[in-house]
């Protein structure tokens, strides 16, 4: 039997690699070595760079919102929580998005915020979350040691 030195597949591997490594400038397109290290350190970083930007573009809208709702004098803490008290289903997308082009509505959502986080306050007691009350003086057992 005639030894068998892969030569088809190993041109479509070749040239598949070579494929991808267009553009690239100098030997990373030429040099079938340099050309394979390139594309694969390439499509590494483009595989964690798309789980990157969803990070990224989290990060972007929260600090978006954050500047937005403290212009209104409430932290981004407190408005988030708000929003949940007041079952308001809305994504930090369409938060930063409204906060941008339409401001009227978005201190709409930052008024409503604020009224769910009134109501869980006197619900609970007029006791904020702190466990000290607007007088001062904290109630029985609270924050005693």
């Amino acid at each position: 039997m005639p030894r068998s030195k892969n030569g088809t597949r190993r041109r479509e591997r070749r040239r598949k690699i070579m494929k991808l490594a267009k553009g690239y400038w100098g030997g990373r397109s030429r040099l079938f070595k340099t050309a394979k290290e390139s594309v694969m350190k390439g499509l590494a970083s483009s595989y964690r760079d798309r789980r990157r930007k969803k990070r990224d573009f989290r990060r972007l809208w929260i600090a978006r919102i954050s500047a937005a709702v403290r212009a209104e004098g409430v932290t981004y803490s407190q408005f988030i929580h708000g929003l949940a008290e007041a079952e308001v289903m809305l994504n930090r997308k369409a938060l930063s998005n409204m906060a941008i082009e339409d401001p009227v509505a978005f201190k709409a959502i930052v008024a409503k915020s604020r009224e769910a986080l009134a109501t869980t306050a006197a619900t609970a007691g007029g006791i904020p979350a702190g466990g000290i009350p607007a007088g001062g003086v904290p109630a029985a057992g609270v924050g005693a040691k």
